[in-house]
């Protein structure tokens, strides 16, 4: 498998980073921040930090800016997972081989430190210290993080995801599902990187999103593939919840080969999209390489 450069040091950085942000909130209930610590930071790959990252570094930005802009984007994964394991969504006991938070806490712990992370996101948006070109865009990163977050991107997303439980859908309609549910927060951390740099120009921040685009619907096809392919040790969670669960995936509408197909063919349209930039985009090329070759 591809070996991402300097994945562990930008892990450490958002760690350390988050960390401190969650540190110096005010603590008004111990037990509600805990939660909220716990499932920003009890694990997790940091795939979009990095992708924010690598973006920023090929486009010129300053790495600074672009702390904000992944710290604010995983605040918002971490509070999707946090919902989405609930009873009353997904139903799941463990995440990253951990308890989930409703397991590990309470259901109405885990609600509230979902709901605290999100406005967190936006709260690093509307205050982290960008520098100077970068905070006069300020209020077109919020706009970028709403559309990936709301009813337009994820939250969408997940609505749809939830309606398709025991229901036949499209191949179509489970795209559309996924670009929303998986690929608007990979988007979003894609333009909003682009957004902090001088160099970037409007064609090319389309062709990132495009790049961008592929790279999150072959994120799901493959953790479909996975979840059947791997084991629980692997995942972190039992394999084939999705299956137990009855939800649409690739695998269940083209078999597991086509979805195979369909992983590698997405791959090769988001390098297609990078071939076209002017820049060394070889870490966002491995990237992608990544997403498709990961065994969980």
């Amino acid at each position: 498998m591809t070996k991402l450069a300097h994945l562990d040091a930008i892990q450490t950085r958002i760690d350390h980073y988050l960390t401190a942000k969650l540190a110096n909130l005010a603590s008004n209930d111990e037990k509600l921040l805990a939660a909220m610590r716990y499932g920003l930071l009890i694990g997790g790959k940091r795939m979009r930090p990095y992708l924010a990252y690598m973006t920023g570094e090929a486009l010129g930005a300053e790495q600074s800016d672009i702390d904000g802009v992944a710290a604010a984007i995983e605040c918002i994964h971490a509070y999707s997972l946090i919902h989405d394991d609930l009873p009353a969504m997904d139903d799941d006991d463990l995440r990253r081989g951990q308890p989930t938070c409703h397991k590990a806490f309470d259901e109405a712990t885990a609600i509230l430190a979902g709901d605290s992370l999100q406005t967190l996101a936006f709260d690093i948006i509307a205050n982290h210290e960008f520098s100077t070109a970068v905070a006069d865009k300020r209020i077109n990163l919020l706009r970028y993080l709403v559309n990936a977050a709301g009813y337009q991107g994820m939250c969408g997303g997940q609505a749809l995801d939830l309606a398709a439980t025991n229901q036949p859908i499209s191949l179509a309609e489970l795209e559309n599902l996924h670009a929303l549910k998986t690929g608007a927060l990979l988007e979003a951390a894609v333009i909003m990187a682009a957004e902090c740099s001088s160099k970037a120009s409007e064609n090319d921040k389309q062709q990132l999103a495009q790049y961008a685009k592929y790279i999150g619907l072959a994120y799901q096809v493959r953790d479909d593939i996975i979840d059947i392919t791997s084991t629980e040790a692997e995942l972190g969670k039992p394999s084939g919840s999705d299956i137990a669960a009855n939800k649409s995936t690739y695998p269940a509408l083209i078999g597991l080969q086509g979805a195979r197909e369909k992983a590698e063919n997405l791959y090769q349209q988001a390098l297609q999209a990078l071939s076209t930039l002017p820049y060394n985009t070889q870490n966002l090329s491995d990237f992608a390489t990544f997403i498709v070759c990961r065994k969980h």
